[in-house]
């Protein structure tokens, strides 16, 4: 019998109670500087060496946090389910959580990319990405970060396994960032669809919503507990 396909959209609240900070809880700043320079394309062509040094401190500070109770319970699903996660986050907990099928939307903090080929991606030994660490054609490799005003390049595939969901779930995420939070318009209307999120809200034009007014490793707990029995 073919196992039920849950998709889970995940976004900074569920790996906020590993002590992953986000910049939209601190006022619009990370770690006190600008989305503008630190996170654009034009930040990395004025100052590369300010945005090397800010991915590598999110780099080791994410080398010191570990999956939380949603992370673990998520990889549980696993077990009965076709799980697939789609994630906003740039980190690895859902990985190490135990999750085995994660896309992610906004790249990944753990690699780097070749600022001359985007198809070459390298994992990041350590913690550290310095100037004149080069690609294999001889070009500084940048964070393999989607940063504002960049394509989604895997918005596409994110709305096909969205369109294929038999239950759909949507934890920690304001729905506020697009394209991201157009993925729920591409989950058919008869699917039942839950949203964990201490802020959740009636979200205009989607069915069968669930609202689960919680902290994601709360939350999350429950409703896989619920669906596990």
């Amino acid at each position: 019998m073919l196992m039920k396909k849950i998709v889970i959209l995940t976004g900074a609240g569920v790996s906020a109670e590993s002590g992953i900070k986000t910049f939209r809880d601190s006022g619009g700043l990370w770690e006190e500087h600008r989305v503008e320079d630190v996170a654009t394309f034009d930040a990395w062509e004025r100052d590369p060496e300010l945005v090397l040094k800010f991915y590598n401190e999110r780099r080791k500070q994410l080398y010191e946090c570990k999956p939380n109770a949603a992370h673990i319970a998520l990889a549980e699903l696993e077990k009965k389910f076709d799980v697939q996660i789609i994630t906003q986050n740039v980190d690895d907990l859902h990985e190490r959580g135990g999750s085995t099928k994660v896309l992610h939307l906004h790249g990944e903090l753990k690699k780097s990319r070749s600022t001359m080929d985007e198809t070459l991606v390298y994992p990041i030994e350590g913690w550290e990405l310095k100037m004149g660490d080069c690609c294999e054609k001889g070009s500084q490799l940048r964070p393999h970060i989607v940063w504002f005003g960049e394509a989604v390049p895997n918005i596409l595939k994110a709305a096909e396994l969205s369109s294929k969901a038999d239950i759909y779930m949507v934890i920690g995420t304001s729905l506020n960032v697009y394209p991201a939070a157009g993925l729920l318009g591409y989950v058919p209307p008869y699917v039942p669809k839950y949203l964990i999120d201490p802020n959740g809200n009636e979200v205009m034009g989607v069915n069968n919503l669930t609202i689960i007014k919680e902290k994601a490793g709360k939350g999350v707990t429950e409703l896989v507990k619920k669906l596990m029995a």
